[in-house]
């Protein structure tokens, strides 16, 4: 066994006992023999736990799996951690891969060390056993064996970055088959420059495994004293570089006994870089060494002497193996390399064989006493050099396969899966002649009808060339011209390559995955020769300046001849996107459905998927999405993904950073720079998705910003910040790239990334970056850089500066307000890739330490991120509204994506709950407050304080109390809520402070609603003091002389008639009446008070607001219709005029809701109060606020007193009417019959108990409990109704509002909805009412609870009345009424008037008072079942429907200029927005010179180069884009999509005249796509545009 017999072994050198070289080799022979013959795979595959992947194969998905393992730093442990350690360092390529030893044998610590003071010789030596510890080349022989062909060729390509030997023939010591490892070596790409070179500069870029090499093969015949593996290595360096590339007893474990990897032949090769002082060879040549004796391996020493120009054999004795080398049939020349210094050495036995070998004194290397190991590497290197310049003998390892299929020697590639694979891949490849021409032909989808479509989109969202065409036109246009290119694509057959294409990737998995592989590296041949070619052409070229016009023909050719794998799959996407405007019933179109599950099925196996197509800068989004919704079919449900992206300048080693980090392969070659961005997913394992909480990582590279092929271009920076904006929107965390080096290139990437990172901050998407400084070595790098840090971040803050700048958003100052950033933590410096010169430098072990520290600290932080996860849909959906934002020049302000509104509407929707439930608990506190109130110094208040001034005090300052208390209760729900990971709140967090504002400004509207409530109470009740002690000293006196009147006509001891009765009550009743005083009331003169509130009003108006009121009194206002004039209307739009009709609507539309509100005061038959009049003028300064219609003083004064003379009037008469109900006098002669009727109780002495019970319970109890339910319905029909998801939110009232307008499609409702549309929501919103509580179970619930809550309240009341005892009637009922003060207000009339003449037995009162409550109960129950739900509605003390009118309406902000009401759900909001605008014309809009309504939609117009004007521009013409100038708190979006608008398209196509005949002008001139648009699709476009599910 080499690992022993080729080199020195130190264990055996104590073991022996003695120092000469001859002993020590006997020693070598014993432990060789030992150790490699008698081992099995089992038993080792057992040890290193691989004995599961022996039948099976280790799979690429696998070993790229993201474990506990890859980004730990735990030591092995045991043999079974081995290979994994193994493989992830050679996945990050990292040199010291092979440097593998468990810790349990490792070298006793230090502390375990210093423990030992005695010597003890046995201990000593035990320490220096090799059994336990295993030989690398044993742990790559296994993984090899273990591996499927795709992880074998990795591993390969790895192996040969780091310079280690890769695997020719791999053995299998069961079968002792051995196997060629061509298709492991297939992928290995070498760049090398040989001397015929060196003047051009040129060099030579191939497979190694293509290339026509001289390989030069080192063996061993029997024992050998010199380290074969060393001196090879010694061979291959110069002195600048010295690599390991064989392993060697003198390596970490080097020396352990080899196991399984006897007769494993390894390959590498030496690659000239063109310098003669570093080259050790001038020409390329491949090395090959067999492990092992060649005795033992007769036909790996077979297969070398046939395929090498020279085998070396190194020997210490020839005495028994010569006819190994005389009888061997071979190609190659023999050299014999020994050891003179050995005692085994034999000159005979040299002879003997040189002679039969007709060998020379060249072809013999002795190893003399006078020669050390430097001199003896340079005689061996000029031996090797001199056969590598004179040989013929030059083959690729390619051709070898011939010589091993005749040894008998299998190779990798005869499985059928690789060679049916390989051939559908050649057959599509061999056709390929001239690659632009081929693409042309076989791939004409994706040119010119792609790049042209790519243009069409964009300017469907930029309209940069509109001109002075109409808008609508021109995107019809547009479409129609869309139309045509698919129509194009649809008109072409399927190419052979194409339908070849197809066919294989449909093939089982392995078939599919090799066809995948040979297709990639065939293609990269193909191009790789065109553009070497080409490069060739341009150097020519370039030696003369005359050639401009060819050199930028050859720099065209050079950017269009990369051919790639993704230039089919790009064909395939453009087939199936083309497919989709085909009818979905045609054969063709269904025949290619299965195509987006091909792709995500690949995509799962580990292929990139091309996101952005780099050639047309454009995604083609249908494709994509459907992939990535097939591919969430694939996976579990919900599965969530984070989001790794690299940016940075071209060339800077992007590709090669995530291919280190996370053992990918994204294309690196020089020649094929990454072109858009692809997506690759990598699986995480159950041990770390705990840590992240994710189940795959999607890993996405992109093109390199600033690139010289795209730096011609016009449009370069824009594709760069398109690209940026994507990848940084899709990513979770981004890596940056930059080089400090060059400064004026760093700038423009910065700006670049700024701008990424500003546009996500201000969408409410906050995702993490790391900056990556490359080839930085210095181990001081970081304290170094801290001036140069310092510089990045002022860099930053002015990049972020300016990029705010230009989109309009100056209020970030720094990169700081944009993202979490620390000069500190967010650099990271890393040293250069290569250690050396290349093409013979290997991977800086540096480099490789330093990335995986970066990609630990990038699982730390994504570990720790506080955002939740996306799922694969989400993710698509992220993809789709940032590349349609991306589309419009205006980013932040074109943003729209259904996450964010989902987000928003699930914030919106919760704050409204917990708004409800403060208003809900108000309401129900104010009812009780009022009732306290009215209850205020009568037999039922509970008061403590005689004052009511005292008492109101007391009251506003408990509701203060309240509403902080719920005011402090609604932040912190506001605060836990944007807390929790779920539901991406975090996309919201831009709205939180405008949530948090609405819950104060809500506490400030709550608060003086109360205040108001409670004063006007507290007023109305004051003056009902007074009046009510006149009523009880009247009923006093009145109940003296009945009394008095019953003492006489009881002394006359006559039985008295019932007709005498009467009459002597009425003389009495007569004369009571003229002898009382009734001081007449006083009534107040209403208009004054209202005339001086208006006038307050109106006063910091000017001198010509009071001159405007002083021309009509009030008393003359409000008695004819509103009608404004012209002379009213302010605004004039330039080329659009607002009709006066408009302005009529906004006064009618005020003049119906201040109406509403004093029908609502009139209804409560209180008396009047100044805050009514207030609230009036109120609700009118509010609305005019508003409108949209600007209007001036001349306007709103007259509109002020018309509405002001309708409230005078009325409350006029609800005064009126007060004072007539309370009239002492009138209330009086009210009660004369009753005083009649207990006269004469209380004459005859009748009991009155059962009569009195039901009195009380009549008069007094049942119009309270009414009075009660009533009262407390409001909340509950609210409640109810926001219950229902059609009023959970704004956005969810307008789509359900505009899909019930659709589904009964009359002119007359859309007409209402749009001239009148507060008065269309009421009424709207009551049919819903009525609908909902027709049926009368909700309803019926809501009365049932009130009025079981007060009838067990009025029992609870009694049972503790009686409980008291007091023995006295009025007592017993004054507790009653007490008890219930809290709850019911009882008349003070019908109590008093019932406790007159009342001589009822407690006992026998409280029995019958408690049966009649009971039939009171059922009473109460029949008759509000029978009640219309209308009158109910009518008589309510809350109003749902104004109520839930005002919630849905919100602040009544229209568009400026298509008049769609904002939906925006917080109370305070900096902005307003719809999500769906509307055509001009419905805004009353027509142009001026042709009276023909406008089709124009805002949402298209914002984005165009157009123009308009109004009366806010002074009349000069504004550009759209600047609307903001003119109208800065109005956020008007371009639409989701472009068919977002199809509802209002679709009501003005087909009601196009009836609007005209309406607004009074022409009809408009409608584009001819409206025309096609049907109700679904009108009714689909409500769903996208308010993202409903």
């Amino acid at each position: 066994m080499e690992g022993v017999n080729d080199e020195d072994s130190s264990a055996d050198l104590y073991c022996s006992g003695e120092d000469d070289t001859a002993s020590i080799q006997q020693s070598d022979s014993n432990v060789d023999f030992q150790h490699s013959t008698c081992e099995t795979l089992a038993p080792f595959f057992e040890d290193l736990g691989l004995t599961q992947l022996f039948p099976e194969k280790l799979s690429l998905c696998t070993v790229l799996r993201i474990d506990e393992k890859t980004i730990t730093d735990e030591p092995v442990k045991c043999n079974s951690d081995l290979p994994w350690y193994f493989l992830k360092k050679l996945m990050m390529v990292n040199v010291t891969a092979r440097k593998a030893k468990c810790t349990s044998v490792s070298e006793p610590t230090c502390d375990a060390a210093a423990a030992k003071t005695e010597l003890d010789f046995n201990d000593l030596f035990k320490d220096l056993s090799l059994d336990d510890m295993l030989n690398p080349l044993d742990i790559i022989t296994a993984l090899f064996l273990c591996s499927d062909g795709f992880v074998r060729q990795e591993m390969a390509l790895k192996m040969s970055m780091c310079q280690f030997s890769v695997p020719l023939l791999l053995p299998n010591c069961d079968t002792k088959q051995c196997t060629l490892m061509l298709w492991a070596m297939r992928d290995i790409v070498k760049k090398y420059r040989p001397q015929s070179l060196t003047e051009s500069k040129g060099f030579n870029e191939d497979r190694i495994v293509l290339s026509k090499l001289p390989t030069i093969s080192f063996v061993r015949l029997g024992e050998c004293s010199l380290s074969k593996s060393e001196f090879l290595n010694k061979l291959l360096s110069n002195s600048q570089q010295y690599h390991d590339t064989f392993v060697h007893h003198n390596m970490e474990c080097g020396d352990s006994p080899r196991r399984i990897s006897n007769g494993l032949v390894e390959i590498t090769w030496y690659l000239p870089c063109g310098n003669k002082n570093m080259d050790v060879f001038s020409e390329p040549v491949a090395i090959a060494n067999l492990r092992g004796d060649i005795d033992s391996f007769e036909t790996q020493f077979s297969f070398l002497c046939e395929t090498s120009a020279a085998v070396f054999v190194f020997f210490d004795t020839l005495d028994s193996k010569c006819e190994l080398l005389t009888n061997q049939r071979h190609k190659a020349q023999i050299f014999l390399v020994g050891n003179h210094q050995s005692k085994r050495s034999s000159i005979d036995a040299l002879k003997k064989v040189a002679t039969k070998l007709s060998l020379t004194n060249s072809n013999i290397l002795l190893k003399t006493k006078q020669m050390n190991d430097a001199d003896f590497v340079k005689k061996l290197r000029q031996t090797v050099s001199n056969v590598v310049e004179n040989t013929m003998i030059k083959m690729g390892i390619e051709e070898m396969a011939d010589i091993a299929h005749e040894l008998g020697i299998w190779v990798d590639e005869d499985s059928p899966e690789c060679q049916t694979a390989k051939n559908n891949a050649d057959a599509i490849t061999s056709e390929i002649q001239d690659i632009l021409e081929y693409k042309e032909a076989q791939l004409p989808l994706q040119g010119r009808i792609w790049k042209e479509l790519t243009l069409l989109e964009k300017e469907e969202f930029r309209l940069r060339n509109v001109g002075s065409e109409k808008i609508e036109d021109y995107k019809s246009n547009l479409q129609e011209e869309k139309r045509k290119l698919r129509e194009q694509q649809n008109s072409y057959d399927m190419s052979n390559a194409m339908t070849c294409f197809i066919q294989a990737i449909s093939s089982p998995g392995t078939e599919r995955c090799y066809f995948l592989k040979w297709m990639r590296m065939n293609l990269d041949n193909v191009s790789r020769k065109k553009l070497s070619d080409l490069r060739e052409l341009y150097k020519d070229k370039c030696k003369n300046s005359d050639n401009k016009e060819e050199i930028k023909e050859i720099d065209r050719q050079l950017s269009k001849s990369s051919l790639g794998i993704e230039h089919f799959f790009r064909e395939m996407g453009q087939i199936y996107e083309a497919s989709l405007s085909l009818q979905e019933t045609v054969p063709s179109r269904q025949q290619l459905q299965h195509l987006p599950k091909l792709c995500a099925q690949l995509l799962l196996d580990g292929f990139p998927l091309e996101l952005v197509d780099g050639d047309a800068s454009n995604i083609p989004i249908r494709w994509v999405s459907e992939v990535l919704s097939q591919l969430n079919n694939l996976i579990s449900p919900k599965s969530k993904i984070l989001v790794v992206t690299v940016l940075g300048v071209q060339s800077t080693g992007k590709s090669t950073l995530l291919n280190t980090m996370f053992g990918v392969q994204f294309a690196v070659s020089s020649g094929r720079c990454t072109r858009g961005a692809f997506m690759l997913l990598i699986r995480i394992n159950e041990d770390v998705k705990k840590v992240l909480n994710c189940d795959f990582m999607v890993i996405i590279d992109t093109e390199g910003l600033k690139s010289p092929e795209l730096a011609q271009l016009d449009n370069s920076h824009e594709h760069d910040n398109e690209l940026a904006t994507l990848v940084v929107g899709l990513s979770d965390i981004t890596i940056i790239n930059v080089a400090m080096e060059n400064s004026t290139e760093m700038k423009d990437i910065l700006q670049i990334v700024v701008h990424a990172f500003l546009r996500m901050t201000e969408v409410g998407k906050k995702p993490k970056c790391q900056f990556v400084h490359q080839n930085v070595s210095d181990v001081s790098a970081h304290e170094k850089n801290l001036r140069d840090r310092k510089l990045l971040l002022q860099q930053l803050n002015e990049m972020t500066q300016a990029a705010a700048k230009m989109e309009k958003k100056e209020e970030s100052k720094s990169f700081t307000d944009v993202m979490e950033y620390s000069p500190d933590t967010g650099n990271w410096y890393i040293p250069g890739l290569w250690n050396g010169n290349p093409p013979m430098a290997r991977v800086n072990a540096g480099y490789s330490e330093a990335v995986y520290e970066l990609k630990k600290n990038i699982i730390q932080i994504l570990g720790s991120c506080q955002s939740t996860a996306n799922d694969m849909l989400e993710f698509t959906e992220w993809i789709e509204s940032l590349w349609n934002a991306v589309k419009h020049e205006n980013f932040i302000f074109s943003f729209r994506n259904s996450l964010v509104a989902d987000a928003y509407m699930k914030l919106c929707t919760e704050f409204n709950k917990w708004e409800w439930e403060m208003r809900k608990f108000m309401y129900t506190w104010v009812l009780n407050a009022e009732t306290r109130i009215q209850n205020f110094g009568t037999v039922a208040g509970k008061s403590k304080t005689s004052e009511m001034s005292e008492f109101l005090t007391q009251l506003k300052s408990i509701a203060r109390t309240v509403l902080s208390e719920w005011e402090t209760k609604l932040l912190e729900n506001l605060a836990k809520y944007f807390k929790q990971t779920e539901g991406h709140v975090y996309l919201v967090e831009g709205y939180r402070e405008n949530f948090a504002s609405s819950v104060n400004s809500l506490r400030r509207e709550v608060e003086t609603s109360v205040f108001n409530q409670l004063t006007a109470a507290a007023d109305i009740r004051q003056g009902m003091t007074e009046l009510d002690k006149i009523k009880e000293n009247h009923t006093k006196q009145l109940e003296e002389r009945v009394c008095a009147l019953i003492d006489d006509c009881q002394k006359k001891k006559v039985q008295m008639t019932e007709k005498e009765l009467d009459e002597e009550f009425d003389v009495m009743w007569t004369k009571t009446l003229k002898e009382l005083s009734f001081s007449e009331m006083e009534v107040k003169d209403i208009y004054n008070s209202v005339s001086h509130h208006l006038r307050l009003n109106v006063s910091h108006k000017g001198s010509h607001a009071s001159k405007l009121l002083s021309k009509k009194k009030l008393q003359e206002c409000g008695l004819e219709p509103f009608n404004i004039t012209k002379g009213f209307l302010k605004t004039m739009f330039g080329c659009f005029s607002s009709h006066p009709k408009a302005v009529q609507q906004v006064a009618d539309n005020i003049i119906s809701i201040c109406t509403q509100h004093i029908t609502g005061k009139m209804l409560s038959k209180n008396d009047y109060h100044d805050t009514y009049i207030k609230e009036i003028l109120n609700l009118i300064d509010e609305r005019l606020e508003n409108s949209d219609v600007k209007t001036d003083i001349g306007f709103e004064v007259p509109l002020k007193q018309h509405i002001c003379g309708i409230a005078a009037r009325e409350f006029q008469k609800m005064h009126k009417e007060f004072i007539n109900l309370n009239d002492p006098y009138r209330c009086l002669n009210q009660n004369k019959e009753k005083f009649r009727t207990d006269f004469k109780d209380v004459f005859h002495e009748r009991d009155q108990c059962q009569k009195k019970a039901e009195e009380f319970v009549n008069s007094c109890l049942r119009p309270a409990v009414e009075e009660f339910v009533n009262r407390s319905l409001g909340p509950d029909i609210i409640g109810e109704m926001l219950m229902d998801q059609r009023f959970s939110t704004r956005m969810f009232f307008q789509s359900s509002v505009l899909l019930d307008l659709l589904a009964k499609d009359v002119f007359e409702n859309y007409l209402s909805y749009i001239c009148s549309y507060e008065q269309y929501v009421k009424k709207w919103i009551l049919d819903q009412m009525v609908e909902c509580f027709s049926k009368g179970s909700a309803m019926s619930k809501f009365e049932d609870r009130h009025l079981l809550s007060s009838i067990n309240s009025i029992n609870e009341a009694i049972k503790k009345a009686k409980t008291n005892k007091s023995g006295n009637l009025r007592s017993f009922v004054q507790n009653v009424c007490q008890e219930l003060g809290d709850k019911l207000v009882i008349s003070q009339d019908a109590l008093a008037a019932f406790m007159i003449l009342n001589n009822a037995d407690e006992e026998q009162f409280a029995h019958w008072l408690i049966g009649c409550v009971k039939e009171m109960e059922q009473f109460l129950g029949k008759k509000l079942k029978k009640t219309q739900i209308i009158t109910k509605l009518e008589q309510l003390n809350v109003n749902p429907q104004n109520e839930l009118c005002g919630r849905m309406i919100g602040c009544g902000k229209q568009c400026p200029f298509c008049a769609a009401p904002c939906e925006a759900g917080e109370k305070v909001h900096s902005e307003h927005f719809t999500s769906l605008h509307r055509p001009q014309a419905l805004g009353t809009f027509r142009f001026v010179d042709t009276e023909k309504l406008v089709t124009a939609v805002c949402s298209s117009s914002v984005i165009s180069d157009t123009d308009f004007q109004s009366s806010e521009t002074k009349n000069k013409w504004q550009p759209y884009k600047r609307y903001r100038e003119i109208y800065p708190d109005w956020r008007i979006a371009p639409d989701v999509s472009l068919q977002a608008s199809d509802y209002w398209k679709y009501v003005v196509a087909k009601f196009n005249k009836r609007f005209a005949t309406e607004f009074h002008a022409k009809p408009a001139a409608i584009p001819k796509t409206w025309e096609n648009i049907t109700p679904e699709q009108a009714k689909a476009s409500i769903k996208v545009s308010f993202n409903i599910k």
